[in-house]
């Protein structure tokens, strides 16, 4: 039987691909843009992933070429833009998945919000941009449906406001423009699955941001050493925001700021979290927790929900990003990494030759290190060691 991917995140398809084979599983990928996959597709064996490709927003081209797979079992869709396409598709071809309504809720941060004030889950509501200053300073301007932190402003008085407004005219949304309160606190994200309502925490990861006002996301850690009774409590809080807001079935990575009042959701992302993630779970977690995608995408409860996980190293990993805009030349450092204590990795994210132009997200990032470590801070000093010897080069 076939599975079929429907996109996937920059890193992770060669778990999926271990995963699809461990279950007799073949995978096939359909993507509209093959460069994005190019390392893990570059180190796979030609075997072990089948790419199709074809323009994944033609959810009309897609259907027609799906139904041509004569044992098609399930789909997998593992990013916010293809979640409600993969929801929509699966409903069409009556194959298990995720409720279409439900992802078109969950993929509307203001309308997640809104469910979260309902339930006495979050201290305020989104108001509409141009009331804004409603909440009081410190806001967030955000695109509703935005991802990789694109579309998103910090607003700490009027003339930020006023900026932000007339970038937003400029800058290409996937959903529209709302405002929120602005929390202040350490950010971090909960990882879980789900399964039919019952939610399991697999562990915390810390998020390493940027100064104030760009916040770009720069290091993480996995997993994160809370408290017994506090990590506890956030298991319980985690598993009613998830139910409070809809999601039922899959993984969800929530980010969420730790105030001085106690957790507050920033965004529910319906998918295995990005970067370098999924991997940390995988070499923490003990165990090729993609493994519980194919088993969701065919209807199955996965093993991951219940069964016993732990005892792996820890994880952390540092987003390396030019000074400046410009063309990718390459890095110096690289040789470097040999030898350094976690045994720390590369991943490129970009190629020489790249034009690098966004400095204010993720978008320029030009590759991760990561490393391991007895606990998640020791593997975090490790790799920002690493990466503090790297530096990406620019013609600019």
């Amino acid at each position: 039987m076939t599975v079929v991917l429907l996109e996937a995140l920059t890193f992770g398809l060669g778990r999926l691909a271990d995963a699809a084979a461990d279950s007799g599983r073949k995978l096939v990928l359909f993507t509209g843009n093959r460069d994005i996959y190019r390392y893990e597709l570059g180190t796979l064996g030609p075997d072990r992933v089948e790419v199709v490709d074809i323009d994944t927003t033609d959810i009309e081209a897609c259907e027609t070429a799906l139904r041509a797979i004569p044992d098609l079992a399930g789909i997998i869709n593992s990013t916010d833009t293809w979640a409600l396409p993969g929801a929509e598709l699966t409903a069409r071809l009556g194959l298990p998945g995720p409720d279409a309504a439900a992802v078109r809720v969950l993929r509307d941060k203001g309308a997640v919000r809104d469910l979260l004030y309902e339930h006495g889950l979050t201290r305020g509501r989104p108001v509409p941009v141009m009331v804004a200053e409603e909440l009081g300073f410190p806001l967030v301007v955000k695109d509703s449906s935005g991802t990789s932190s694109r579309g998103v402003w910090l607003v700490r008085d009027q003339d930020e406001l006023d900026r932000a407004r007339l970038e937003a005219k400029e800058t290409p949304l996937k959903g529209h423009l709302i405002a929120e309160p602005y929390f202040a606190g350490p950010l971090y994200s909960a990882e879980t699955v789900t399964w039919q309502g019952r939610t399991r925490l697999l562990g915390i990861l810390s998020r390493q941001l940027s100064p104030e006002p760009v916040r770009r996301e720069e290091a993480a850690a996995f997993p994160v050493a809370f408290p017994e009774a506090e990590y506890a409590e956030l298991a319980d809080w985690i598993g009613r925001v998830l139910k409070a807001a809809g999601h039922e079935q899959g993984f969800a990575h929530t980010e969420f700021v730790l105030t001085a009042d106690g957790p507050e959701v920033v965004e529910i992302n319906i998918r295995i979290g990005g970067a370098m993630l999924g991997e940390a779970l995988c070499r923490s977690l003990g165990t090729n927790v993609y493994s519980a995608m194919i088993a969701m995408a065919l209807g199955e409860e996965p093993a991951l929900l219940t069964q016993k996980i732990g005892g792996g190293p820890g994880i952390g990993f540092v987003l390396a990003y030019p000074a400046v805009a410009g063309v990718l030349k390459g890095w110096s450092g690289l040789d470097r990494l040999p030898g350094l204590p976690g045994a720390p990795e590369w991943y490129p994210t970009a190629s020489p030759g790249d034009e690098i132009r966004h400095l204010v997200d993720q978008r320029s990032c030009t590759g991760i290190v990561l490393a391991e470590g007895p606990t998640a801070e020791l593997a975090l000093h490790r790799a920002l060691a690493a990466a503090g010897g790297i530096t990406p080069e620019i013609d600019s």
